[in-house]
């Protein structure tokens, strides 16, 4: 009888390692692929991507399966790298680590394992999978991991039901704790290897830096709103609940008239909201954070302290075209309300929300203001332990 053939993503790290070994142990078929994505001397990341490439080649070894280098820089860099530019160009704030398992991993990777003629790719992601049958057809769930530390269904909200059926997580039912130990006990070169950093297959970089090689500095103001001046700019019309909410999800649109001129930065395209670093400016008795930025002016607005209310709202919008349901039979109709817990970035704990679904998207309301609500970023929601939709927060 056929052999079951798996591909892993092996990184060269240890959770991709275990994972293989794992499926190894199964009585899988298992290749060993590792993705060449990036390699840029300027950022010094050539030396950690020959490490990691090694590592991965040296484990493969020990686990005795196949192993290849596939070649995806050009791929990348127009997916990931230019992605990741233009956002910042517009004023947003991207998350490429999604975009590169929506794009990358879970796509073009995947296309070329099944070129090699496997069943299915697996990854080292902390997440759990659960085929369900509903009106006599298969559903695949994205569930979230076990490690609640380590849960990565955040990065995975773009997939699709084909995606999540050709994709295995075998470390979704073990903690951090349990994988290093695994790989210990099996000697694996890598198991007390560091977690890596920073962005993916770039690994921990220097942003405004990385960022100056496309977008060049430009002087522009910094402007302080005082907290107890804050301006709000409502409408004198009446609105309706959902309205309200959409009105207050926008940003609210500072003029340098509504506050002071602190200092000077090198380009507004640099900073995302709630950004505390790289500001440059001391001798205030509170921190000061990133509360909007005027990209056309190339003004950023600040507010002191973490409390400011400027760095807080109740609701969020997204546009109809940046609306992804991994559930499609789960989505909502125009008019339709649904009561969810959302997180608006990595490691946020669950928060109680409501999706209301209007004409133009969604918007969504939380039962507790929310700091720092990202343009650019990604907005997920879970019904309990189960991720059903995602959106890019407009």
């Amino acid at each position: 009888m056929k052999r079951i053939i798996v591909v892993v993503g092996l990184s060269g790290g240890v959770d991709s390692s275990v994972a293989a070994l794992l499926l190894k142990k199964k009585g899988y078929e298992v290749i060993g692929l590792f993705m060449l994505n990036w390699g840029d001397s300027i950022f010094d990341t050539q030396c950690s991507l020959w490490k990691d490439s090694v590592d991965a080649m040296l484990v493969a070894q020990e686990l005795n399966i196949p192993f290849q280098v596939i070649e995806m820089r050009k791929e990348y860099k127009e997916s990931i790298i230019n992605y990741m530019f233009n956002e910042y160009k517009s004023g947003k704030t991207p998350n490429p680590d999604i975009l590169c398992n929506q794009k990358i991993k879970f796509n073009l990777f995947l296309k070329r394992a099944i070129d090699l003629g496997a069943d299915f790719i697996a990854t080292g992601h902390y997440v759990n999978k659960q085929k369900i049958i509903k009106n006599n057809q298969e559903i695949y769930r994205l569930l979230i991991g076990k490690d609640s530390n380590k849960d990565q269904s955040y990065f995975l909200c773009r997939l699709t039901q084909y995606q999540l059926k050709k994709s295995l997580f075998p470390l979704g039912k073990l903690t951090k704790n349990q994988v290093r130990k695994i790989a210990e006990k099996n000697k694996l070169c890598n198991a007390d290897k560091k977690d890596s950093q920073g962005l993916c297959f770039v690994g921990k970089i220097h942003l405004m830096k990385f960022l100056q090689k496309e977008i060049y500095p430009k002087k522009g103001e910094i402007i302080n709103i005082d907290s107890n001046s804050m301006i709000y700019r409502k409408k004198k019309y009446s609105l309706s609940k959902e309205e309200e909410l959409f009105f207050l999800s926008q940003k609210i649109g500072y003029q340098k008239s509504d506050g002071k001129l602190i200092g000077y930065h090198k380009g507004a395209q640099y900073f995302t909201i709630g950004q505390r670093k790289g500001i440059s400016l001391g001798g205030y008795k509170e921190a000061l954070f990133v509360i909007e930025t005027d990209i056309n002016k190339n003004i950023v607005y600040t507010g002191m302290g973490k409390n400011h209310p400027g760095l807080y709202k109740k609701s969020l919008f997204i546009e109809n075209k940046d609306i992804h349901w991994i559930r499609k039979d789960l989505s909502l109709s125009d008019g339709e309300k649904m009561n969810v817990f959302c997180r608006i970035r990595y490691r946020q704990p669950l928060q109680k929300a409501k999706l209301h679904k209007i004409k133009r998207g969604i918007l969504i309301e939380f039962e507790m203001l929310q700091c720092a609500i990202t343009k650019g970023q990604f907005a997920v929601w879970y019904l309990e332990k189960e991720l059903i939709g995602s959106g890019i927060i407009s």
